[in-house]
């Protein structure tokens, strides 16, 4: 494609397609009949071009103080329909799940339901300001009340952080809380424990409230391994850090004798969240002695998932933390209504405040629309379908593939490289290989404590036939990796708008800054 003119070629070579011409001759634009080459907006209009008519401003005063710009901005320039078009064919190149399954495992990529968006784009919601009277968004407030509400009574918890701004900002809340518990007994503990198979930001988090990590072994079956645990706990110890289901997709299934153990010993227990689309409805984590746990509402209830935002993570606390919860937090005002406790004052005991305002708005009308719609009972099918279709999955490439793990998986399974050895192929090919079929790549090499990983998680939102076709497509590809078809993977992807790029390269001389190419010749030329 034009758009990496000034890099590296992104095209397959013309000999290493092996001369195959099934496709036809090469056409003389670029174009494949519906599939478009489409350069950067850069390349295709022109600073000289609008789309508007703009009038002269005339003599007038600036207030910029010497900072005016003296040179043309450069920006390029289209009329509307080239601008509609443009980025219509960019997004028909996209991959998302409105077009086909997203297997990544440990990210709960699901469909988010349209109601939900539609409630969320409501004016009373979509156009309120944060620093607008609290009379004039009471409604809002009573949302946000609503949701802490049902995540409280989710979870079986006490008390709830709403403003936490995604995952790891979430994880931040619940270990100040417990920075803040420890300090107010008067204790200096200073030692995290975090398995191995923990999300990476797990272990940044710890470190960046202070403390120290220590790693837990796992067992063979991909567990914490309980006596290694109690082994390492000591005055030291402040809190482990646990995701349930954990990163392999298994239930650890002493999380009871843990969360007692580490509560003997004077520590507390935070659980990691994101995987809570497994048991929700389900499984009370309050219930089994947890002491934080972060939502991931993007990832559970109902949020488009994806490029780094956006996100909410809201931050429930057991009775033992509930003291140390930050503000702001929703109340009954005085005379009626509802009110934001914004302040701490002397007596109060909240470590603070994390964030300017009060969370993620439109995250939490989504969320509350897709607790309300589900209800009690579809939230416990969401949670046991996402099992089902994980377990599918499993059944299905058992004897296609290498399940690191034997136990029964919970909401997603976790592959590694052992049926590739020999064949010349890795995970990395395999997956680029899987692009060419349709399919977006499971998570790759995560986690670490499997050899060539490959984590899948299919949700509750995909049917039999997309799981089948799915369970049809890897099977195939492993077949012909076992079958030495080395050359399907080493090209792979061939059909994608982007063939198989030297990430490498792009990663270490990464092309910052767009340089326009050698001009075309005029057509009058």
């Amino acid at each position: 494609m034009t758009m990496n003119r000034q890099g590296r070629p992104t095209g397959v070579p013309e000999a290493a397609t092996g001369g195959d011409t099934a496709a036809g001759p090469a056409t003389f634009t670029g174009h494949k009949a519906l599939e478009r080459d489409e350069g950067l907006i850069f390349e295709i209009g022109s600073p000289a071009v609008t789309g508007v008519d703009l009038e002269d401003p005339g003599d007038f005063e600036t207030a910029l103080g010497g900072f005016e710009r003296t040179e043309p901005m450069g920006l390029t320039g289209l009329s509307e329909p080239h601008v509609v078009r443009h980025y219509t064919r960019l997004s028909q190149k996209n991959y998302g799940i409105d077009t086909g399954l997203f297997p990544l495992g440990s990210c709960t990529m699901k469909h988010n339901p349209r109601l939900n968006e539609k409630i969320a784009r409501l004016p009373g919601f979509a156009d309120i300001h944060p620093m607008q009277p609290e009379r004039t968004v009471q409604g809002a407030l009573e949302v946000i009340d609503t949701l802490a509400d049902w995540l409280c009574k989710l979870t079986n918890m006490a008390a709830i952080a709403m403003s936490p701004k995604a995952g790891a900002h979430g994880e931040l809340c619940g270990m100040m809380a417990i920075r803040a518990a420890l300090e107010h007994r008067g204790e200096q503990r200073r030692t995290v424990l975090v398995p191995e198979s923990a999300h990476g930001t797990n272990p940044a988090t710890a470190v960046f409230c202070g403390f120290q990590v220590k790693t837990l072994a796992s067992t063979e079956d991909g567990r914490v391994d309980v006596a290694a645990l109690k082994a390492q706990l000591g005055p030291d110890v402040a809190a482990i850090m646990l995701t349930n289901p954990n990163t392999c997709g298994l239930f650890e299934k002493d999380i009871q004798e843990i969360a007692a153990a580490v509560h003997e010993a004077g520590g507390y227990f935070y659980c990691d969240g994101a995987n809570f689309n497994a048991l929700i409805g389900k499984v009370r984590p309050g219930d089994l002695g947890i002491d934080a746990m972060h939502f991931n509402l993007h990832k559970t209830c109902s949020t488009p998932h994806g490029g780094g935002g956006p996100g909410s993570g809201p931050t429930v606390l057991s009775e033992a933390l509930a003291p140390f919860a930050p503000v702001p937090w929703v109340e009954k005002a005085v005379g009626g209504g509802l009110r934001l406790k914004a302040t701490v004052r002397d007596g109060n005991t909240a470590f603070g405040r994390m964030t300017a305002f009060h969370g993620q708005m439109g995250m939490f009308t989504r969320a509350l629309a897709y607790l309300m719609s589900h209800g009690r009972d579809g939230l416990r099918l969401v949670a046991e379908d996402a099992v089902l279709n994980a377990n599918y999955v499993a059944a299905g490439l058992d004897k296609a593939m290498t399940r690191t793990y034997k136990a029964r998986p919970m909401h997603e399974v976790l592959f590694d490289d052992r049926f590739l050895k020999g064949t010349g192929v890795d995970t990395l090919g395999f997956a680029k290989a899987l692009i060419d079929e349709g399919f977006h790549p499971m998570t790759m090499y995560f986690p670490l404590v499997a050899s060539g990983a490959m984590l899948i998680e299919p949700t509750e939102t995909e049917s039999r036939r997309s799981l089948d076709e799915f369970v049809f497509a890897m099977t195939k590809l492993a077949e012909a990796a076992k079958a030495g078809e080395t050359e399907r993977f080493d090209q792979a992807p061939r059909f994608a708008p982007l063939k198989r790029l030297d990430e490498t390269a792009a990663a270490r001389k990464p092309v910052l800054r767009y340089e326009p190419p050698a001009p075309y010749a005029q057509a009058a030329e």
